[in-house]
């Protein structure tokens, strides 16, 4: 009987534990309760999701005791080897310690998490914490580390769908946009969120959170009404469910309008609630804004000693969050979660070494075991002479094909660094291209609503339906347009992975035209001003050579760039008259292909000229380029066998010249 008992308290556990660790489970259980449960349960896994429900239950209104539950669980689930308890009990002790200041000490509670999570392949547990840690980075003010985190939890959920998670998720996103003063944003985020909230069971611990935070962006917005009733109906909820944490979070932003309204007593009012539920509560961050709210306050009312008092209070609990311990704490943090990462890459990168030795070896060796019979043999056989000569020379061919390979693996590793690079820059594309994606999203859905409405009201207005028809059609062409600036990031994104280094036969005069194409209209997004005259002279006899189109576009990528930057920079100090123009050329000669890329702008200075392939060297002005393109260009040309050199005329322009072999056996 009693272990049936305990089955059933674990199936209950689990879900409630799954749920709480989004932090806004309601309080199914009363802590007296799970208190008498803990007391009779036996120390094992059954045991570990009691407390950390326990300390959940106590994380907004007791965070000392649920701290203190937090780590009994974190030890307990450590001795029975119970890597879930242990992940859902770190994230709790993160919390609780969210709610008391102390962001030093939760952020390492939520990093031990999520390498436990990722370790043991709990995806629930890995969102919680990534949301977890970014929402702590936001709340320390460091927006853009803490979008990354929440941006990336909130890719991982979208494989998984995990409801109530994904609508904390979005809430957090809008947050930190409402703190970065991008309101639209903030706005559509906490919108989507509160949709989303609407579609799962009732927690009012979450909808208040959310309406509070729609009132905070209307109030940011001018909306005094709008966001007065949404802090009312977030109050109205949190004095139903007792939610003392969103109470006085509610009602400090309650005080915050009445004092931007100039009604000093109604601020003077929910402020002095909300320091005193924020006490009540351990609060510090909550305690802080309202303290100096009412040190405002009360110098209005030329109250000195107490607007004094809470001057004090403000600065010692801005101390107690903010101070110079505090800040070390998180920058030895910082450096230590920095120094893990590269570990990792440092553990993965002697792997991919460890791996290219051994098939060096095992090469090394089958080529002297087959040098070693041919040889005895030689010794009974004068015949196998020849053979032996053959077999020798295929030995000689073997070590230059693997010292070949060598060469590529290690220009595949410098390649993997520009790929990160172009990655990167479309990953920042990506976050404004999602936001107009959204936007058009959520603009069909209102118009579709709109429509509803008009049908239901029975409005039979021809003017009002050709427009909101007008408006569905400007929107599904801001949508098209968006998807398929979307495909060409992804383009881009594609073009930055590392090259597999699989040659195949390619046409060198479509490789050109394209990439000309893709560099000249790249500069073109950047500068709508910018023209200039493209010039294209293909041999056509030079038809398809085996090589790795990856890595030869990378390089007429780097040339065309370099010589639209050229152009582009000679036509801003000469006059109407100058005409830019870039041009590329093949030929084919004897068994050579050349590509020859010209341009007209001011040219290298002959002082230069011999250091422009040195890795780090550039012309350009500082933070205008790295340096590395020539060099990379270089190295790739290089290691396919061909050569690049650089003829130029200053004032007059340059012009980069490619010799890429075609014998297959030197590619």
């Amino acid at each position: 009987m009693m272990k049936s008992f305990y089955i059933i308290l674990l199936l209950i556990s689990l879900r409630s534990v799954a749920v709480g660790q989004t932090f806004l489970t309601a309080n199914l259980t009363e802590p007296d309760s799970l208190r008498r449960l803990i007391a009779q349960a036996p120390q094992d896994t059954s045991m570990v999701l009691l407390l950390v429900r326990l300390s959940s239950d106590y994380r907004f209104n007791k965070t000392d005791s649920s701290l203190i539950i937090a780590q009994e669980a974190i030890q307990l689930s450590q001795k029975l080897n119970f890597t879930k308890g242990e992940i859902r009990a770190l994230s709790i002790a993160g919390e609780a310690c969210r709610f008391q200041g102390e962001f030093p000490r939760a952020l390492e509670y939520q990093f031990n998490a999520l390498k436990i999570s990722r370790n043991s392949n709990d995806e629930e547990g890995e969102i919680v914490s990534l949301n977890s840690i970014g929402f702590a980075y936001v709340e320390m003010s460091e927006y853009k580390e803490g979008l990354n985190y929440l941006y990336t939890a909130k890719k991982i959920n979208e494989r998984f769908s995990y409801k109530l998670i994904g609508c904390l998720g979005l809430s957090y996103i809008g947050y930190a946009y409402e703190k970065m003063h991008v309101l639209d944003s903030a706005l559509i985020f906490q919108q989507q969120a509160y949709r989303l909230y609407s579609r799962l069971p009732l927690n009012p611990v979450l909808e208040s959170m959310i309406l509070t935070r729609l009132g905070l962006i209307q109030f940011r917005l001018g909306n005094d009404d709008k966001a007065l009733a949404y802090y009312q109906s977030s109050l109205e909820k949190t004095h139903a469910s007792g939610d003392i944490l969103n109470q006085s979070r509610t009602q400090y932003r309650i005080g915050e309008l009445y004092y931007d309204l100039k009604q000093p007593d109604s601020s003077l009012k929910y402020t002095q609630q909300s320091f005193m539920n924020a006490q009540e509560i351990s609060q510090k961050a909550i305690m802080l804004d309202a303290g100096n709210l009412l040190a405002k306050l009360y110098r209005v009312k030329n109250n000195n000693d107490s607007a004094f008092y809470y001057q004090e209070v403000a600065m010692a609990l801005k101390d107690s969050l903010f101070g110079p311990e505090k800040f070390h704490r998180l920058q030895l943090l910082a450096i230590n979660e920095q120094r893990r990462q590269q570990e990792i890459q440092q553990a993965q990168e002697q792997d991919r070494n460890r791996i290219k030795t051994y098939l060096m070896l095992a090469g090394l060796v089958i080529a002297l075991l087959i040098a070693f019979i041919l040889w005895r043999n030689n010794r009974n056989k004068q015949k196998t002479n020849i053979l032996l000569r053959q077999q020798k020379e295929k030995v000689e061919s073997t070590l230059s094909e693997l010292k070949s390979t060598q060469a590529q693996l290690i220009q595949s590793e410098k390649m993997a660094s520009l790929g990160e690079l172009t990655a990167g820059i479309a990953h920042e594309i990506q976050n404004p291209l999602n936001f107009v994606n959204n936007f058009s999203e959520v603009n069909n859905e209102l118009i579709e609503e709109l429509k509803i409405k008009n049908e239901k009201l029975k409005i039979d207005d021809r003017e009002v339906t050709d427009l909101l028809g007008d408006i569905y059609q400007n929107n599904e062409k801001i949508s098209m347009h968006g998807k398929r600036a979307d495909s060409i990031v992804k383009g881009m994104l594609q073009h930055s992975r590392t090259s597999t280094g699989v040659k195949e036969p390619t046409d060198i005069n479509v490789l050109c035209d394209e990439y000309l194409r893709l560099s000249y209209h790249g500069l073109r997004a950047k500068d709508k001003g910018f023209n200039a005259d493209l010039k294209t002279d293909f041999d056509e006899s030079v038809g398809k050579i085996n090589i790795v189109p990856q890595d030869i576009g990378r390089v007429l990528l780097n040339l065309f760039n370099n010589a639209f930057y050229a152009v582009s920079e000679k036509q801003k100090t000469e006059d109407e008259k100058f005409e830019p123009c870039v041009s590329v050329q093949t030929k084919k000669i004897n068994e050579k292909i050349e590509i020859i890329v010209m341009d007209n702008g001011n040219g290298i200075p002959r002082n230069v000229v011999d250091k422009v392939f040195q890795p780090f060297f550039t012309t350009k002005p500082a933070g205008r380029g790295t340096g590395l393109g020539l060099s990379l260009a270089y190295d790739i040309i290089k290691a396919q066998g061909g050569e690049i050199k650089v003829e130029t005329k200053e004032g007059e322009g340059s012009e980069f010249i490619v010799q890429l072999p075609t014998t297959p056996g030197t590619l």
